[in-house]
């Protein structure tokens, strides 16, 4: 940290190295963390592919026909990463639980949350 401080007294405003001397001095913090524990990821990569998909289509979705349309479509989306997230392929799980569906009591429809879905063929 010493030696970066010195550094960047020594270069130029507005030059590349001053710039990215003052983006690590500035997340130094950040940076310690990482080193002290090997758990810490170097980068939230793992977060921005999980949602590059919504972010891209954010402005494709922005004219959703109405209110409940969007509600219905943000639902739709919160289910398919939902599977994703616990593992399973989301064409599966919403073939098999909206074939499901139409069967299923209301006392049981937790069973076909992603977090507690086992696929019928397994039931």
């Amino acid at each position: 940290h010493g030696w970066m401080l010195a550094q960047r007294r020594l270069v130029h405003e507005g030059t590349a190295i001053a710039k990215a001397l003052d983006y690590s001095l500035k997340r130094w913090t950040a940076l310690v963390r990482y080193l002290d524990d090997g758990m810490v990821a170097i980068d939230n990569n793992g977060c921005e592919n999980q949602i590059r998909p919504w972010a891209i289509g954010r402005a494709n979705w922005l004219f959703a026909g109405s209110l409940r349309s969007g509600k219905r479509a943000a639902a739709l989306m919160t289910l398919i990463q939902s599977a994703r997230l616990n593992g399973h392929d989301p064409y599966a799980y919403l073939k098999d639980v909206l074939t499901r569906l139409p069967t299923q009591k209301a006392s049981g429809l937790t069973e076909l949350l992603p977090h507690n879905w086992k696929p019928a063929d397994k039931v």
